[in-house]
């Protein structure tokens, strides 16, 4: 099983490389098509651990490895610092944040809460798993097939066997040989005009989102107006005697128990097209957006220096490298020091290419997965045409019982009156020859 894993996530990592190890990795050769892995992040059923002390835990399956694992929050929180670490070069998505004031929800915001993570955590995958360099990596592979449940240790032991990028990458020694001489005017003219459509695409979503709660609030707005018509229907008050219609009114009030169950149609139908809007395009703009909000963090880490970083968390690793490194430093005579202080400039110049490499690369995927938009608004109209079509047939459902209803009070009504005005000319009559 475990070589059955081991194969896919090789023959995964060489599809995903293919553009990426060409001769020139700076020409953009990736599509959409070729991102193609999905995963499943599901929240199990029932809660784990001490009663006082229960978590969530959330069910993961991938196309490429089919076999279900569990994770707990802990576990991606691990997994996405080894990414950072690994990956400071790349674009690694955030994760959702944690739960503030954790009392403080009741149980209804508590699952909402649960399920706004488990999307985000959705998210987080689905860009890791169509990432074409973090997808074939070994820590991906482990927390998507690993079933053991010390998987945070597992997944640290693998990063410290391996390093960052930098030091694993056939195209760390060469990055300046692909570079334009222009890279960094290059760079700079990506990012604002990327950080242009994320701006954009903050809009787009926020209006999405007050579409889709718009129609939510239909829903409930839908199901109190029948809910209200259904007291309406159910008072058995009796009108007064002298109230005219009053056959009327008794005719029509029965039938608008029946026609509160149309407006509860009605809500179902106004929150299914709210969960739709949600799903289908909120979800999309959301996924776009945290691909173009890690883009931006992978800006920041360049502008506010990886190479700082990098250094430090090589002096903190631990293994056989840096031990034998440490050893060397404590024989070697003063002329050998001068000859390593070129060596860790040529590194950290190295490393800055490199760097420079793997944000031309990022901004070409990027690129790669602006197109997603034509299928979002094709989602979404195609949503809006749906949605209104079912309302549209329900309402068309309900008039024809609307008009039965009038045409029956209005009947019930000419037989009110008319038999008013029988009984008031037998009271004229009676009036007229009096008593005999």
């Amino acid at each position: 099983m475990q070589r059955d894993g081991e194969g896919r996530a090789t023959h995964r990592q060489s599809g995903a490389k293919m553009h990426l190890g060409q001769q020139n990795p700076v020409v953009d050769g990736l599509s959409l098509k070729e991102l193609g892995d999905s995963v499943l992040v599901e929240i199990e059923p029932r809660r784990k651990g001490l009663p006082f002390l229960k978590h969530v835990e959330y069910r993961i399956v991938s196309k490429c490895f089919q076999i279900p694992v569990q994770r707990r929050y802990s576990d991606f929180e691990v997994f996405h610092g080894l990414l950072l670490q690994k990956f400071i070069y790349r674009m690694v998505p955030p994760l959702p944040p944690k739960r503030i004031l954790k009392g403080v929800l009741n149980s209804m915001s508590d699952r909402e809460f649960n399920d706004s993570r488990r999307r985000g955590l959705q998210r987080f995958m689905t860009l890791v798993i169509r990432h074409p360099v973090l997808a074939g990596d070994e820590l991906v592979n482990i927390f998507l097939s690993a079933s053991s449940a010390d998987v945070q240790n597992i997944l640290r032991d693998a990063y410290k066997k391996t390093g960052d990028e930098f030091l694993t990458s056939q195209m760390a020694l060469h990055g300046k040989v692909y570079l334009p001489e222009d890279i960094h005017t290059q760079a700079a003219a990506n990012r604002e005009v990327i950080a242009s459509i994320h701006n954009s695409f903050n809009k787009l979503r926020d209006v999405a989102e007050r579409m889709a709660q718009r129609s939510r609030e239909n829903s409930s707005d839908l199901l109190m107006f029948g809910k209200d018509l259904s007291e309406l229907g159910s008072d058995t008050s009796d009108l007064p005697m002298t109230a005219t219609m009053s056959k009327a009114w008794k005719t029509q009030r029965k039938s608008l128990v029946e026609l509160s169950g149309e407006f509860g149609l009605l809500a179902d139908k106004a929150a299914h097209q709210g969960s739709r809007e949600e799903d289908e395009v909120v979800e999309k703009l959301n996924l776009l957006l945290e691909q173009l909000q890690s883009y931006k963090d992978l800006c920041d880490r360049h502008d506010s220096g990886v190479l700082l970083e990098h250094q430090r968390a090589f002096e903190k690793r631990s293994g056989p490298v840096a031990t034998h490194l440490k050893y060397q430093n404590s024989i070697e005579q003063p002329e050998s020091r001068l000859s390593q202080q070129e060596n860790t400039i040529i590194t950290m110049e190295m490393r800055s290419y490199f760097s420079l490499l793997c944000l031309h690369q990022e901004t070409q995927l990027v690129f790669t997965y602006l197109p997603l938009v034509t299928s979002i608004l094709g989602t979404f109209v195609h949503s809006q045409i749906q949605g209104h079509k079912e309302m549209g047939d329900v309402w068309a459902d309900l008039h024809p019982k609307l008009k039965d209803l009038f045409e029956s009070a209005k009947e019930a009504s000419s037989r009110s009156s008319s038999s008013q005005k029988h009984t008031s000319r037998g009271q004229k009559t009676c009036a007229i020859i009096g008593p005999t």
